[in-house]
């Protein structure tokens, strides 16, 4: 896009309109139209391509509180699907160049390829302190209605978050396997509940050699890649609606199989354990979110997605149908669950990981990679398991 284009696309009026009747007057970014979805903010000071990419956003409308975006452009290299899922994007100071050297075409101009509809010039610190204090709701952007009373009423017509089902609208329609790097340690089944690339990737490169599954996949699906542990993968809308893949975990659970799961595959698995989830005021967006694992004592830096979470207990074990539940991981915020843990007591009396989980994203294409070690720990049980196996 030239400079004569892009001054031509920016001047083009826009609004966006809140659920409650809040809204800001700017000019278009990216595709002209109109759009809905829930307001979320997103406190990454990097990493936008990732973010737009994740299927985890799907229908929502992501506010970037970084003031300044599309310095780095758009490349071939860090989408994390095939497409953008945000349902809009919101900037107050849209880069006027892209300079990175593996940039091919401006922010903009890929917005506008994919037809998302966004807002620039608007007062974003304003907007995000209003989410705070209101919470996620419900939004418009357009460049067509520009009349707030009216646009309202439509926004007011559209869905919520809570109840949404939108696990089938970002999984894969067929089965993936990537590939080991290396010597082939383990198999693993990742179940596709809308999984970002770097994932696989990370565990390819720990000589894993991961089989991904769409999110209707049954129990036989999952044994007949004979996996050495079952992963679970993020995705969007509200767990709750997930009782395909809460039911299917419990059977991987009871099967005894190792298992890891991101984010949703968090909430799934408190699900399946018997505890509840709920949706968070505004959520946990950015990749600057303190947490603490509570099995070492650190505090990792980490990159999150979420805007509902499990609610279990932060003081004690829970006995559940498949052993002992703990939550590992907490939230330095405000305290909500970012983790949990089963264990069962082998035939030696010790108490043996079998199942973890984590509400934040290790693979963080993006950064930070704070909590690139769970990982290594799913391998290790794994590996254990295996070892188990074989002395049987």
């Amino acid at each position: 896009m030239t400079s004569s284009q892009f001054a031509s696309q920016s001047s083009v009026p826009a609004i966006l309109v809140l659920e409650d009747g809040r809204f800001f007057r700017g000019t278009s970014f990216g595709a002209q139209g109109t759009t809905f979805g829930e307001a979320v903010f997103s406190t990454g000071m990097s990493g936008y391509q990732e973010t737009l990419t994740d299927p985890s956003y799907h229908r929502q409308i992501v506010v970037a509180t970084a003031p300044h975006v599309g310095n780095t452009g758009w490349n071939d290299e860090d989408d994390e699907s095939s497409r953008i899922w945000v349902a809009g994007y919101v900037v107050r100071d849209p880069a006027r160049v892209a300079s990175n050297w593996r940039s091919r075409r401006s922010l903009d101009e890929e917005l506008v390829k994919q037809g998302i509809v966004g807002i620039s010039q608007i007062d974003t610190r304003a907007l995000t302190r209003h989410l705070r204090e209101r919470g996620a709701m419900r939004v418009a952007i357009s460049t067509e209605v520009l009349d707030p009373e009216r646009l309202k009423h439509q926004v007011l017509e559209q869905p919520g978050m809570a109840g949404a089902n939108l696990v089938d609208d970002v999984t894969t329609s067929e089965a993936v396997v990537v590939p080991a790097q290396g010597e082939k340690k383990c198999v693993v089944a990742a179940v596709d509940l809308g999984i970002k690339a770097n994932t696989p990737r990370r565990m390819s490169a720990r000589g894993i050699e991961v089989h991904v599954l769409p999110a209707n996949s049954t129990i036989e699906d999952i044994r007949a890649v004979n996996p050495d542990g079952v992963f679970f993968s993020n995705g969007p809308g509200d767990p709750s609606t997930a009782e395909h893949a809460t039911k299917l975990l419990r059977e991987v659970l009871a099967a005894g199989m190792p298992y890891f799961g991101i984010c949703f595959g968090n909430q799934i698995f408190g699900r399946a354990l018997g505890f509840g989830t709920y949706k968070l005021k505004y959520g946990h967006r950015g990749i600057n979110q303190p947490v603490m694992d509570r099995t070492t004592g650190k505090v990792e830096i980490t990159a999150q997605n979420h805007g509902f979470a499990v609610d279990a207990p932060l003081d004690q074990a829970t006995e559940t149908d498949f052993g002992s539940a703990t939550v590992s991981h907490v939230c330095l915020n405000d305290d909500v669950v970012e983790g949990l843990e089963l264990r069962r007591r082998d035939e030696n009396g010790d108490d043996k990981l079998v199942a973890f989980s984590v509400q934040y994203h290790p693979e963080a294409a993006a950064g930070p990679h704070d909590a690139d070690y769970l990982f290594d720990r799913f391998v290790q049980i794994m590996v254990a398991s295996q070892n188990q196996e074989g002395k049987n």
